[in-house]
């Protein structure tokens, strides 16, 4: 028990911060209790300290909206955050899709279909950047913040805050599409929410290292990882994974018996080592 404790504990961490947050929001809308109050687009701590999602405000800019001091002030909140621990960092310890496709994941493991599906279909990683950009061009030519009206983040948050009703339908088909077409498909291929924070990461602080000297070159870190282009540093070298894409989920950490894999501060010196894009 206290080796699966161990070998899932950032898993465990992660579930309770996702999980944490949106009670944190049901508790407020259904109970009063105003600790956290709003959404993941927009919210309010103790209902004065504003969080906005700087994707969404740089979409209502794209799209012409004026916007206010305080909303400013919480989308730079923010984003100076996810500067400091890993831009998709948010990807892996606060969007509840994550749940979502980890299930499509396990899934996919337990029913053997890894092999079967994966030979059958490919997608590029960049197509979340092109979405990224198109989501801009579609809030500046239609005036409306363009991801944030089909968002599935939005929707599931929204729907778990305040009632799902049909808003299960573009989630249960994100479990499917990773499920049976791409693995880690939404969220490793296609989401502009993630490539937005992949380009916000590229320089945070907080990163996984590695120890080339400990590595036994079990490969479990690239079996596990859902980006796992960015471990190009693995079997190579010592340094810190610097890619932007990593989402800092502490799954490779996990698996690494040898304990070459681990969280640290990122030396800014040799800012390239460890980095494949």
């Amino acid at each position: 028990m206290r080796e699966w404790i161990r070998s899932h504990r950032f898993m465990m961490a992660r579930r309770l911060t996702q999980l944490c947050i949106l009670g944190l929001f049901v508790a407020a809308n259904s109970y009063g209790f105003m600790l956290l109050s709003g959404n993941l687009s927009a919210s309010l701590v103790m209902h004065k300290l504003p969080l906005a999602d700087p994707f969404a405000l740089l979409q209502m800019f794209s799209a012409g909206a004026l916007l206010g001091v305080d909303v400013l002030l919480g989308g730079a909140l923010i984003l100076l955050f996810y500067i400091v621990v890993g831009g998709r960092a948010f990807c892996s310890w606060v969007c509840p899709i994550n749940m979502v496709t980890d299930a499509a994941n396990w899934t996919r493991r337990v029913f053997f279909l890894e092999k079967m599906i994966e030979k059958k279909l490919w997608m590029s990683r960049n197509v979340r950047y092109w979405v990224l950009a198109l989501t801009l061009i579609l809030s500046f030519i239609t005036g409306v913040a363009a991801f944030e009206m089909v968002s599935p983040i939005g929707i599931l948050s929204r729907g778990i805050i305040f009632g799902m009703g049909f808003s299960v339908a573009p989630i249960l088909c994100i479990y499917l599409f990773d499920l049976f077409a791409v693995k880690n498909g939404w969220c490793g291929h296609i989401c502009p929410l993630g490539g937005f924070y992949s380009l916000v990461g590229k320089l945070s602080l907080i990163r996984v290292k590695h120890d080339h000297t400990k590595c036994s070159l079990c490969m479990k870190c690239k079996e596990i990882c859902p980006e796992k282009q960015v471990l190009g540093i693995i079997s190579k070298q010592s340094g810190a994974i610097v890619s932007g894409e990593c989402t800092n989920c502490g799954r490779c950490v996990e698996v690494c018996e040898s304990d070459a894999l681990s969280f640290g501060v990122r030396n800014y010196i040799n800012t390239n080592v460890g980095e494949k894009e």
